[in-house]
């Protein structure tokens, strides 16, 4: 009887997780909507996670950092984005903002093949603001 239902469930779950995958992925390297940054998405195990990969203007230090010892660094190679797993049409994870230093609850979700949605959310889920990204590549 347990593998029936287990047979039942796998194929009921099933069509949810092939929609979270069809589509565009966020794989890729992007392009911010001020044109100062481009951040390279790239697969993690089961998730995405992001990284800037250019500052192209502005300030190149992670100097808001909540952690003084790594206000100094380079902001080339920070992880922006981590765990970004499958949730309804995109993917949740958290988002690391460097223009103030904290860490928001945060979503992506595909527009189109060349254009992804950013979504940094506080007090779960109330607030949000949304960018639009451009594919670079």
């Amino acid at each position: 009887m347990r593998p029936v239902l287990l047979a039942a469930l796998i194929l009921t779950c099933a069509p949810a997780l092939a929609r979270a995958q069809a589509g565009p992925q966020p794989v890729g390297l992007w392009l911010t909507p001020a044109g100062d940054s481009q951040i390279r998405i790239s697969r993690c195990a089961a998730a995405y996670c992001g990284t800037i990969a250019k500052v192209l203007a502005g300030e190149t230090k992670d100097v808001h950092n909540p952690d003084a010892s790594l206000r100094g660094r380079s902001l080339v190679g920070v992880a922006l984005t981590r765990d970004m797993h499958p949730a309804g049409e995109g993917w949740e994870g958290s988002l690391y903002n460097f223009r103030d230093g904290k860490t928001y609850s945060g979503k992506l979700a595909m527009k189109g093949p060349n254009v992804l949605e950013l979504s940094g959310c506080v007090l779960g889920g109330l607030i949000c603001k949304k960018q639009m990204w451009t594919r670079v590549d």
